[in-house]
């Protein structure tokens, strides 16, 4: 199984350019990465966005009460057949939105549940899934390492776990590294988002440990002469 990449960005012209990328699967975005970019108008920009691929975009809700995510997330779902809605996994009040997922699932709402940094929040998600409408689990790996916690453990279990539902996939997120994407292959996570510069980084995979050695020593010499150093 092939571990799909997706882009995180929400600006427009950068997934102009990179919705062209073959080995890139889809987008993510959320409301900080929106207001990034420059967004004014969620409703417009997002629109935006979907004019320029076909390839799966996760919008996410900015509300925090079931009532006003039901109602974002339809919105949001009206805007385009590729849209994932985005659903944090609690509101900023510590409640699982259980309730949201499961009436959004029985729609056929394609959904993106997000903030996810533990197996519990994982199985409760799950155990929300009714229909064969499609849902990403995204644990954000990157956050998790940033505190000291190995995210490894959590994915394997997830992963373990989402296999008898073929419409749920594991997405490995806050990617801090290139090889977070070796990472995400080995444990056979179904999907890694990125920013555009790990992307790039990616693509370069390959390199020699000798041509490595020798564009070091270059651009340490390249820097040393544009700063005319001098130890004379």
């Amino acid at each position: 199984m092939n571990t799909q990449i997706y882009c995180d960005i929400a600006d427009y012209k950068i997934i102009k350019k990179y919705s062209k990328y073959k080995i890139v699967k889809g987008f993510t975005t959320n409301p900080s990465l929106m207001r990034k970019a420059g967004a004014k108008n969620y409703e417009m920009y997002s629109k935006k966005i979907l004019k320029l691929t076909k390839k799966p975009v996760s919008l996410e809700v900015f509300a925090d009460h079931s009532k006003e995510i039901l109602d974002q997330a339809y919105k949001l779902k009206s805007f385009g057949k590729n849209v994932f809605v985005k659903i944090p996994v609690i509101t900023s009040k510590k409640k699982f939105t259980g309730d949201v997922i499961r009436k959004l699932n029985l729609k056929g709402v394609k959904l993106n549940i997000t903030a996810v940094y533990n197996f519990q929040q994982v199985k409760q998600i799950y155990n929300c899934i009714k229909s064969d409408s499609k849902v990403i689990i995204s644990i954000f790996a990157g956050r998790m390492s940033d505190t000291g916690i190995d995210p490894e453990p959590i994915f394997k279990k997830s992963i373990k776990l989402v296999k008898r539902k073929s419409n749920i996939k594991i997405l490995w997120a806050s990617t801090r590294e290139p090889y977070n994407y070796l990472q995400a292959k080995k444990l056979r996570c179904n999907i890694i988002t990125m920013p555009p510069k790990i992307i790039d980084q990616i693509i370069s995979f390959g390199k020699s440990s000798n041509q490595l050695t020798l564009e070091t020593v270059k651009g340490f010499l390249s820097d040393s002469k544009s700063s005319k150093f001098s130890l004379r």
